[in-house]
């Protein structure tokens, strides 16, 4: 039931997190600042944390009774969101992550949004910045089609409705009506849940530019390629729940790799067919050299500006830039194939239910 107090509907701030001691504390003090007058809650679910992020909001919580921290002990994020859930009261659900900044007016932006588009889950885009060299490399992939696979929440001027969105707000009981998020996706649940609500409405997932949260990606290349070979068995599971919506952006790193990967078959089976194997293979290795370059030279202008938020005299060089970026290039969706191929053998072969 919503309050009678429609402009400033209760608000419940949800943050899962696992080993966030760097930043965990200055992202719930940022939602506390909030102007915002009914933000009745921030909850923590802490997936058994190594480092001191419990203690931290644990600290937090003895003097500020709106911060509470639940025990997540699946570990995984789908669990803690749900955890969160069940313990809420706020009339709105938004979602926090932990290694992100958030602008001084973001919880009244997600809460106007959401009011206004009749949406029901509204979210900004998310804006890459960094602290370290390799992260503006990411950031700057994250840019290209290769990237971000055309996603329309990776564009910061995007106004309009999506497929999903970065994060998200919902009214909690929304969320209720779909049973929270399936805890059977180990990753991508938000996207799965954003798949079902899409079921109720076309019109149920809204983007706006005017909801300022920036992220901060991974700080190594075993990082993004974990990542990206979670983000991959996540992708295959939701299709599979999903089969009446073809989802093409998620399948498309394994569309493409393993249609490439069955002409190099055909090749040696049959090398009288001539195929063009070393143009595929040279046209492969290249093509993420020239995509970096060019969106290097595309956002050379304001990249620094807009993303750098580390010490002026550590920010790297166009030729590290260059490189690194056409790595990334080439890891993500590489990583995203082996993960959904992998999560396709656990699941199809070797009937594996558990992840």
């Amino acid at each position: 039931m919503i309050s009678a107090n429609i402009k400033h509907p209760t608000v419940t701030l949800a943050i899962p997190t696992y080993n966030e001691s760097l930043t965990v504390e200055n992202v719930i003090k940022q939602f506390l600042a909030t102007e915002y007058s009914n933000l009745i809650e921030i909850f923590v679910a802490d997936g058994g944390s190594t480092d001191d992020t419990q203690m931290i909001v644990h600290n937090l919580s003895l003097v500020e009774p709106r911060v509470k921290l639940i025990h997540n002990p699946l570990k995984i994020q789908a669990a803690g969101k749900n955890l969160i859930l069940q313990e809420s009261t706020g009339e709105i659900f938004i979602i926090a992550d932990a290694h992100s900044d958030y602008a001084t007016d973001y919880i009244e932006k997600c809460v106007e949004v959401l009011l206004k588009s009749e949406a029901l889950n509204v979210g900004g885009a998310q804006r890459f910045i960094a602290k370290t060299p390799f992260q503006v490399s990411v950031a700057l992939a994250s840019k290209s089609f290769l990237g971000s696979g055309g996603a329309k929440y990776r564009d910061p001027d995007y106004n309009g409705y999506a497929d999903t969105v970065y994060l998200g707000c919902f009214w909690r009981k929304t969320l209720l009506d779909v049973s929270g998020f399936d805890i059977s996706q180990f990753t991508n649940e938000d996207a799965e849940l954003n798949q079902k609500l899409l079921q109720k409405s076309q019109k149920a997932i809204y983007i706006s530019s005017e909801i300022g949260v920036w992220y901060y990606p991974r700080k190594t290349w075993k990082s993004i390629c974990i990542q990206y070979f979670k983000y991959g068995r996540g992708r295959y599971l939701t299709t599979v729940k999903h089969k009446s919506n073809f989802q093409l952006r998620g399948k498309l790193p394994f569309l493409v790799i393993s249609s490439t990967a069955l002409i190099l078959l055909i090749d040696i089976i049959f090398p009288q067919l001539g195929l063009p194997i070393r143009k595929i293979i040279l046209f492969s290795l290249l093509f993420p050299l020239l995509e970096s370059l060019r969106i290097k030279l595309k956002f050379r202008k304001k990249l620094k500006s807009e993303v750098w938020r580390g010490n002026e005299q550590d920010y790297p060089s166009n030729i590290y830039l260059w490189l690194f970026c056409a790595v990334i290039l080439l890891t993500m969706p590489f990583a995203h194939f082996s993960g959904y191929t992998y999560q396709i053998i656990r699941s199809r072969v070797l009937r594996i239910s558990k992840w």
